[in-house]
């Protein structure tokens, strides 16, 4: 999902690209996703070892799947490791239940599993057909997994958040105009209040792709794909070439509006297709990611000067059984028989 722009932008030129050029994934700031919703995936110490060889340092992954965890043992791998959305109902109603779920998820593999941060709900919000059934549930199971993360004394090594999506901003446009929809500000501004008290990081998927394809008209290309050749965005001394940047700043003003200044943002998913619309192509993709890494890597948003972005990119594999577009199935960074896709070298900068 994203955080998108909804005014018109200008028209640029696309960026030529090397079809055999390299991604360069420094080892502070990017991860991957590891998705498994697929039938003909490596098993996850494959995985592990895959990430190893790499030279990936952080890893998310959707639900507590025992043996990812015990795969994970020893490897130094950074870990967002979340709870399903079907779990926080019982989550949030017993605080014994959440206590007993970071036993088992997460106590009982600290020693040799590097957690930092548990994600409480993927893309849940009250406006949303799919999720809205969990979403009274979100605040309450975040607190009661913080609780127990406490009572364990991790309270200062992991942090308990919840990822999030673009529905959840009522106005994106300009990036400094962000506020959050006021359908779901009963909802949000608890949740930042609670992260801003923690010092945890609100997490977010953001995804330029879905800007762009949802809005071909008024948005272009380049400047989803950081091949803009200047300015796109005028946003009073704010001046934006890329929507990745515009997206996530546009979360900062909504937060800053809701006592959430100080919140951080670390971007839990995104990603580019390769493959089931006509912008969904190897070529885009491997330039979207090589761009987007490098500015990681050396950059940081105009609402957030000197700040370095956290980034996990969706998704280490094409997974075959997702649901819904087609698009959905190509992500994947490798595919399912552990062939990269675009060249990809995982060293420092």
């Amino acid at each position: 999902m994203v955080l998108t722009s909804n005014k018109p932008l200008l028209a640029p030129l696309l960026l030529g690209f090397v079809i055999m050029s390299y991604l360069t994934i420094g080892t502070q700031s990017i991860g991957v996703c590891y998705g498994r919703l697929g039938n003909n995936l490596p098993s996850p110490s494959q995985v592990i070892n895959l990430y190893k060889s790499n030279g990936i340092k952080s890893m998310r992954i959707y639900d507590p799947y025992q043996e990812t965890l015990q795969a994970l043992r020893g490897s130094g791998i950074q870990l967002i490791l979340d709870v399903p959305n079907v779990d926080l109902p019982s989550l949030a109603s017993d605080a014994s239940a959440a206590a007993i779920w970071v036993q088992n998820n997460v106590v009982n593999y600290a020693s040799e599993v590097n957690f930092r941060y548990i994600a409480v709900g993927n893309e849940v919000l009250p406006t949303a057909d799919s999720t809205s059934r969990y979403s009274q549930y979100v605040l309450p199971a975040m607190k009661n997994i913080q609780s127990a993360i406490t009572s364990v004394g991790l309270k200062g090594q992991i942090k308990v958040s919840t990822a999030t999506y673009s529905a959840v901003l009522g106005t994106s446009y300009p990036p400094s105009n962000g506020s959050f929809n006021d359908q779901v500000s009963s909802f949000i501004n608890p949740i930042v209040s609670f992260l801003a008290e923690n010092d945890s990081p609100l997490l977010a998927n953001i995804y330029p792709y879905f800007s762009y394809t949802g809005n071909r008209k008024d948005i272009q290309l380049p400047y989803a794909l950081f091949t803009a050749p200047g300015v796109t965005v005028q946003d009073g001394s704010f001046q934006y070439q890329n929507l990745f940047d515009a997206s996530l700043d546009a979360l900062y003003a909504a937060l800053e509006k809701v006592n959430g200044a100080n919140v951080r943002v670390v971007v839990s998913e995104t990603g580019w297709p390769s493959q089931g619309d006509p912008a969904a192509t190897v070529e885009n993709a491997r330039t979207y990611l090589r761009n987007l890494i490098n500015h990681v890597n050396g950059g940081s948003t105009l609402r957030r000067p000197g700040q370095a972005i956290e980034a996990y990119l969706f998704a280490m594999f094409d997974e075959n059984e997702k649901p819904g577009l087609e698009t959905e199935k190509h992500f994947g960074l490798f595919t399912p028989t552990q062939q990269s896709k675009y060249q990809i070298s995982f060293n420092s900068m």
